[in-house]
């Protein structure tokens, strides 16, 4: 059972994976092509990409691979000669459901332990990726923005990819606009020799530049114009190379804790929303301590004077100029109030995703390895009852499911955390779904059921269309 669950086993997770790096790439294309990145560091960003889809590859290999085996052994009828030998298909199973206990377990290390890093490791290079400038490629006819503080044109490029004619350069390194341009009709163009500057070799140019460094140059405008037969010219492309960002600054983000420093961040998170919602309901009775004032309870006997004094408005004892102030000052006080309440709830709302993102995390670190657990009774007896192996109908039936269980998740998860659904109903309702249906599936499998016989479903309509007619 072992030998023949092992290697469809691997193969679908190897598969399963190809499948989500292949989508990873035409995601992120647009941020790959065209930057001269080395091949070790696409390499390292698709190592570090595939350890993230783990959580996704791995319950889809364990569904497909158990369906896959015992859909060849019923095909194959392996199943049934198991039986008439006296081993039940609950038996069968025991050294599987051993191995699937075995992988849940190894998920879950790997989704406390390893992931945390891959997502640290994956989310540090792949910004650092997206923020590399396009590798040094200048065209004919098109003005060049890639190296910062300078725009070139070049008019004419010979078949060397080196002489180049007509040329205009556009200093801006001053911040004052185009104050210096540089025109030449012909040069070179090639990299020193350790490739870390390009060298520009001009011949028979101008350089113009307007001078500003002489008293109301706005108004008289002094330009000067120096010409030139040879000239060169030396641009640093260190901004070319891929800067490696400090990855202390990634390590605090909810993905990439495991369990222990996950409760410790809900733990202070928590704790620092009680204690601002603490501070502003003091601070806010304080600014506006008259507007507690209604909430005051009288004494019963005292109730009717309060009544009669409400009914003369206080108002009407001012002038009009003092009341237009008093009105005016009342309406900037509510205005400021309710702008002080919205702002407020606006970072509480803020602070409390924020912590509902981190149990996001928490329980799907538990997610993993029961999904994993869960998949297997579900494709293990349905192999064993619609009895296809190969490639074909288990891979239908088995993308069927998981992107059943896929699309609850992800909505759960979504309404968690704008707030439709709490945490735990909402995170754990794909597996709510799924669950009944492996535990449905096992007992049929165990006991026999022809879910596929196409006469029992004949037998069951038809009595069903007969009860139908005698009522």
């Amino acid at each position: 059972m072992l030998k023949s669950y092992l290697g469809p086993f691997v193969f679908t997770f190897f598969v399963s994976l190809f499948i989500l790096l292949l989508q990873f790439l035409w995601k992120y294309i647009d941020d790959l092509v065209g930057k001269g990145l080395e091949w070790y560091i696409i390499a390292k960003l698709m190592f570090y990409a595939s350890s993230t889809f783990v959580p996704l590859a791995l319950p889809l290999a364990i569904l497909l691979s158990s369906l896959m085996t015992f859909g060849n052994m019923g095909e194959h009828y392996e199943l049934v000669a198991m039986k008439a030998a006296g081993i039940s298909l609950r038996k069968a199973m025991k050294p599987l459901i051993l191995l699937s206990l075995i992988i849940s377990v190894a998920a879950f290390l790997f989704s406390n332990y390893v992931l945390p890093v891959a997502n640290l490791k994956f989310g540090s290079l792949l910004y650092d990726v997206r923020q590399q400038k396009l590798a040094f490629n200048i065209n004919e006819g098109i003005y060049y923005h890639g190296l910062e503080g300078f725009v070139i044109r070049v008019g004419k490029k010979a078949k060397d990819n080196k002489t180049i004619y007509n040329v205009k350069i556009y200093n801006h390194s001053k911040n004052q606009g185009n104050i210096t341009v540089t025109t030449a009709e012909s040069g070179t163009m090639q990299m020193s020799p350790d490739q870390k500057n390009l060298i520009f070799t001009l011949y028979d140019g101008y350089t113009y530049n307007e001078v500003t460094n002489v008293s109301r140059y706005r108004i008289s405008r002094p330009f000067e114009a120096t010409k030139f037969h040879k000239q060169i010219l030396n641009f640093d492309l260190s901004q070319f190379n891929l800067n490696r960002t400090n990855e202390e600054l990634f390590k605090s983000h909810y993905s990439m804790l495991n369990i222990q420093q996950l409760n410790h961040s809900i733990d202070s998170l928590s704790e620092k929303h009680i204690v601002a919602k603490n501070r502003y309901l003091d601070n806010f009775l304080k600014k506006y301590s008259y507007m507690s004032d209604s909430n005051t309870v009288l004494p019963n006997n005292r109730s009717d004077q309060l009544i009669d004094t409400l009914r003369i408005p206080i108002i009407d004892n001012f002038n009009i100029q003092n009341k237009v102030e008093i009105i005016e000052i009342a309406q900037r006080d509510a205005r400021n109030a309710k702008k002080n309440i919205i702002d407020f709830n606006i970072g509480q709302k803020s602070r409390k995703q924020i912590i509902t993102k981190h149990e996001v995390v928490w329980h799907q670190k538990f997610q993993l390895s029961i999904a994993c657990f869960i998949f297997f009774f579900i494709g293990a007896p349905l192999g064993a009852i619609i009895r296809k192996g190969g490639l074909g109908l288990p891979v239908v039936v088995s993308v069927l499911f998981f992107v059943i269980y896929h699309v609850i998740s992800i909505t759960g998860e979504k309404a968690v955390k704008t707030g439709e659904m709490n945490v735990e109903f909402g995170l754990w309702l794909s597996t709510l779904v799924v669950l009944p249906l492996g535990l449905f599936l096992t007992y049929k499998a165990t006991s026999d059921a022809q879910l596929m016989d196409t006469e029992s479903w004949n037998k069951f309509f038809n009595k069903f269309k007969s009860k139908k007619k005698l009522s």
